[in-house]
């Protein structure tokens, strides 16, 4: 009644709006080439490693120049890309799903100045602000979730991890020389909210303790029916606690062998920590893809089972990713994707073409029981 009363139409919701609460629509945000040539274009081309063209069946061409981003930018960084999207391309500028910055303009004319004004800009310690690249068959730029500057139960940091890793494969992030696309992702812990599940190469942050327990604050800052109902495995109960000084205080208990250590309970409950030095790591899984070209979609293997955090540069985790895309590169045909390369090979023949120690236990072939009736994939045959 107080929508109808206050005048709101929920067949036209637009009129008489006085606020700007919610998004605005955004067909507003096309620029003008692509808003005239919706629905309409006749085909597009990768010209070079993150340079692409889309023309329209009328003859109009929109020039997009890719580079690298960063997930968490500094105000200044986006004023910077602002600026740049003001002086050549009319104000419209894009980001992508995998934390890509995308610059449009109509005409060949005014694609080497944007390009040139890209490459120029630079870091003080030398580096590209916004490097050139991530199409066709190379790296793309890294999804990944906050890490330790955002998150409160990441088992690794994303940013570090993400930098490092880039780092190691910027030469593939600015051509296109590998047998095919490259997705790389990063999750800092099981909730996982990156990709790592679906990628060809896919960093995870992975708790190996159960959570720590502040008994004497526990049920002061807690709702101990909150924190129980929180864990997913029934692995916490209530419990009465006797302290140091003989005071007993209602607090909670783990079952550790039920435990998953997905950090829910710290999520309701402060007092049940589980971040840990020493059980904190990086897995690296292989293999997934969310694509049906050629094979199914695939889900990542785990292919290192453990490694430890090595603050800033992670030298562990980026040699076994290089020793990855470099076997990749040399041993796959055109158009294979990583997983299918592997399956192709053999998994165990995998893992020696990587240097990676072998165990049965970090090859995952589950099916689920919806495996038999989805009717989804091009490659289906009944």
């Amino acid at each position: 009644m107080a929508f109808i009363s206050s005048g709101y139409d929920p067949n036209n919701p637009m009129e008489n709006r006085i606020t700007d609460i919610g998004p605005r629509n955004y067909e507003d945000f096309y620029p003008p080439v692509i808003a005239k040539n919706k629905g309409k274009w006749s085909h597009h081309e990768i010209l070079e490693p993150g340079v692409l063209v889309h023309v329209a069946d009328s003859g109009d061409e929109v020039y997009t120049v890719r580079v690298g981003g960063a997930r968490l930018m500094s105000t200044s960084l986006v004023n910077e890309i602002c600026d740049i999207a003001d002086k050549h391309c009319d104000g419209y500028v894009r980001f992508t799903t995998r934390n890509n910055v995308e610059f449009m303009v109509d005409s060949k004319d005014k694609l080497e100045p944007l390009k040139n004004e890209l490459s120029s800009r630079k870091f003080d310690g030398g580096s590209y602000k916004f490097p050139i690249g991530g199409t066709g068959a190379g790296v793309t730029n890294i999804v990944h979730t906050q890490g330790w500057i955002h998150c409160h139960t990441p088992a690794t940091d994303a940013s570090g991890t993400v930098k490092a890793t880039m780092d190691e494969l910027f030469d593939d992030f600015q051509d296109m020389k590998l047998p095919a696309q490259l997705r790389v992702s990063m999750a800092c812990c099981l909730n996982m909210c990156g990709a790592v599940h679906c990628s060809d190469i896919a960093i995870l942050g992975y708790h190996r303790k159960p959570p720590m327990l502040d008994h004497e604050y526990l049920d002061k800052v807690c709702e101990i029916p909150l924190a129980i109902a929180s864990c997913p495995t029934a692995a916490v109960k209530p419990a009465k606690v006797k302290l140091e000084d003989g005071t007993e205080v209602k607090s909670v208990e783990v079952k550790n062998e039920r435990c998953m250590y997905c950090g829910n309970c710290y999520t309701m409950c402060p007092s049940m920590p589980l971040a840990d030095t020493e059980g904190d790591g990086i897995v690296l899984m292989a293999g997934g893809k969310v694509s049906n070209r050629i094979s199914h979609p695939k889900f990542s293997k785990v292919v290192v089972a453990f490694l430890p955090n090595e603050m800033p540069r992670w030298p562990q985790m980026t040699k076994a990713i290089r020793q990855m895309v470099d076997a990749y590169s040399k041993g796959a045909n055109k158009y294979e994707r990583l997983g299918e390369w592997a399956e192709r090979i053999g998994w165990e023949k995998f893992f020696e073409v990587c240097e990676l120690d072998f165990t049965h236990h970090l090859i995952d072939d589950f099916r689920q029981q919806a495996y038999n009736t989805w009717r989804q994939s091009s490659q289906f045959k009944f």
